[in-house]
């Protein structure tokens, strides 16, 4: 698998939804986003979506989905406008009105389980709660402070943390798959 943004914006609309409205705080949205991948490692022993997560000062993120957010990449050229518009004011919002829950055919029933599992634990914080509580060892070990930085969260750590039986096997697992598509997509370039 590799990173696919539009499951990422759709994951991120579904949040959005979830918050009952048509815009979502930055730092909640992306700190949700996280904490759906991290409680799908939890559930199934492997993230919602494909991209490496990291320590970074306001609390783990993960850094393809924060880039996209930024504004680092165009959101036309992957479907991420499809249901997201930019930012403003630090929120993000949905692309139109009327998108459903049909119409996030890169979700799975098991992304949506995971995804509404975190909201209900963590939907009612505000976006500074959340920081803070995953800056707690004890609540999210596998941040580390990057010292202003910003400094890679392997799967491993999170298997780790969050209790998964076999969890470097499960990491291995993990890299064979990553290495398997990435030569099947190398293949199809040439």
């Amino acid at each position: 698998m590799s990173y696919e943004p539009r499951k990422a914006a759709q994951l991120i609309a579904y949040l959005i939804m979830r918050a009952g409205g048509h815009s979502l705080n930055v730092l909640k949205a992306v700190k949700l986003v996280y904490l759906v991948d991290r409680e799908s490692i939890r559930k199934f022993g492997f993230p919602v979506l494909d991209e490496k997560r990291c320590s970074m000062p306001h609390g783990p993120v993960n850094s393809l989905t924060y880039s996209y957010i930024a504004g680092d990449y165009d959101p036309d050229e992957c479907g991420w406008s499809d249901y997201l518009q930019d930012r403003e004011n630090h929120n993000i919002a949905l692309a139109r009105q009327g998108i459903s829950v049909d119409d996030l055919d890169e979700l799975s029933d098991a992304d949506i389980a995971c995804a509404d599992a975190v909201w209900e634990r963590f939907g009612h914080m505000t976006p500074w709660q959340l920081r803070d509580w995953t800056h707690e060892p004890r609540n999210v070990p596998e941040w580390e402070d990057p010292s202003g930085g910003s400094t890679v969260i392997p799967l491993q750590r999170i298997l780790h943390a969050v209790g998964v039986q076999n969890a470097d096997d499960f990491a291995e697992t993990a890299e064979s798959f990553k290495a398997i598509d990435q030569a099947f997509a190398s293949a199809r370039v040439h």
